[in-house]
């Protein structure tokens, strides 16, 4: 063994380390943006579900309507 190679063995770990909390900032970045497009999506569910709601009602008075003025057949 050289005395270079704990020098270089130290570097190598070093460049390790600096990698791994690379990537440890990366997933915490993506996590908040999962989290946000989790929020979102959440929101676009509720308001599809309102919508829905609305359109139920909506038809039902549109068949009322129809049925009162004998536009469709019984």
């Amino acid at each position: 063994m050289t005395d270079e190679e704990p020098d270089n063995l130290i570097r190598y770990l070093r460049r390790l380390d600096e990698g791994q909390q690379q990537m440890r900032e990366d997933l915490r970045y993506l996590a908040t943006r999962v989290s946000g497009l989790e929020a979102k999506v959440s929101i676009v569910s509720a308001d599809i579900a309102r919508l829905d709601v609305r359109l139920d009602t909506m038809d039902q008075r549109l068949s009322r309507i129809e049925r009162r003025l004998d536009l469709v057949e019984a």
